[in-house]
């Protein structure tokens, strides 16, 4: 009985043992290599805080005041500014044949009146069908009542005398006519000579929505161009940014802007304008108005006003009324009210290379008496062009 204790008790510590060496080898397995050793880094100085004590300072060789070379004044100091460039001077296109260069920009007119007139002309028997047509054509080429019955019945006289019609023959008649109707006897200088020997006088007026500030402009480079110097005066203080406007297109041509505070007196703005170009001894003092309402009574007469005060200093040369080209009759509305305020001297239409019509460059001529003298035909700046009856004719009824 001992005996089997004993080798119970033997077994049980030589199991234990066993147990003991195989859990021992499985953590030695198990554990993780050492984390390796960081290097030692040294902190950087920490930055001085208020309060803390500063470095001792080091000895550094100093000057005395006697010592220091001090400027004696000879030599000024000299400041160098960046250099600002001027804006560039631009050369406007000769006017001496402009027109007859644009005439390309009147084709949509040249459809509704010129070949519109061509084909009827054409046709083999001109009965009185045939004559309403034209006369149909006529008027909605706005050149109006009168003139066109006038042209019917000259165009009737001449083609029954004729007897044969050719394409050509049928042309020239054409053009002898509408020649005679725009009147080329008219007048259609843009006069800048004043009597008094100082610069010329030259006011622009017109509603809103014509052109007429940007006409101004390109008048200017019209007149830049023929060799006269121009002084601008901005006298349409209502309209924001006008001033501004105008004095860009001064700026192209080297011309002077004379400008007031915006919502000011613009009958002082054209003013000051003729006295500074007297001064400088200008040429053509141009002043471009408001764009005034012409069913405004108020306004009408402030435009009024404009004209006595400039004429305090020398008489108007021109008045040019700038009109729309595309609203047609109503512009001669706008034209009746404008020449009861203003001698109206000259006219020029805007916008005639659109959808405008180019018979209402005869019915302008005939409600007012004065002439057509500048036509828009183009956004360009050099799209202002002095008005040249032959030429405009030319390009109505094509070659």
């Amino acid at each position: 009985m001992d005996i089997v204790i004993l080798a119970v008790v033997i077994a049980v510590v030589v199991l234990g043992a066993l147990g003991g060496l195989i859990v021992g080898s499985r953590r030695t397995k198990q554990l993780p290599p050492p984390p390796p050793t960081a290097p030692d880094i040294t902190a950087p100085p920490a930055e001085p805080h208020v309060g803390d004590e500063a470095e001792t300072p080091r000895e550094e060789p100093r000057r005395t005041v006697e010592e220091v070379d001090l400027p004696d004044g000879s030599t000024p100091v000299v400041i160098e500014e960046p250099p600002t460039e001027a804006p560039a001077i631009e050369i406007p296109e000769p006017t001496a044949g402009r027109l007859v260069r644009l005439r390309t920009r009147l084709s949509r007119s040249q459809n509704v009146l010129g070949k519109g007139l061509l084909t009827l002309l054409s046709r083999e028997h001109l009965d009185e069908d045939t004559w309403e047509e034209i006369e149909d054509t006529l008027l909605t080429s706005d050149i109006g009542v009168q003139p066109t019955q006038e042209l019917v019945e000259r165009l009737r006289a001449r083609v029954k005398v004729l007897g044969t019609r050719t394409p050509a023959e049928l042309r020239g008649l054409l053009r002898e006519e509408l020649i005679t109707l725009v009147d080329p006897g008219m007048d259609r200088t843009v006069h800048t000579e004043n009597e008094t020997g100082g610069p010329g006088i030259v006011m622009v007026v017109g509603v809103n929505g014509t052109g007429k500030t940007t006409t101004t402009g390109k008048l200017a480079r019209v007149l830049v161009a023929d060799g006269n110097t121009v002084v601008l005066g901005a006298a349409d203080t209502f309209r924001a940014a006008a001033a501004d406007q105008l004095e860009t297109w001064g700026e192209r041509v080297g011309a002077h802007t004379v400008r007031g505070p915006e919502g000011g007196d613009p009958a002082s703005v054209a003013f000051d304008a003729v006295k500074e170009g007297k001064e400088m001894a200008a040429d053509v003092v141009l002043i471009d108005t408001a764009g005034r309402l012409h069913t405004k009574t108020g306004l009408m007469d402030e435009l009024g006003k404009v004209k006595r005060v400039v004429e305090k200093h020398a008489p108007l040369d021109e008045v040019l009324l700038v009109l729309d080209a595309t609203t047609g009759q109503n512009g001669l509305v706008q034209a009746r009210v404008f020449a009861e305020v203003v001698n109206i001297t000259g006219i020029v239409l805007t916008k005639l290379d659109g959808t405008a019509k180019g018979g209402i460059v005869v019915a302008v001529q005939r409600e007012l008496g004065v002439p057509v003298k500048l036509i828009g035909l183009g956004e360009g700046a050099d799209d202002l062009a002095p008005f040249e009856p032959d030429a405009f004719v030319d390009a109505l009824i094509g070659e």
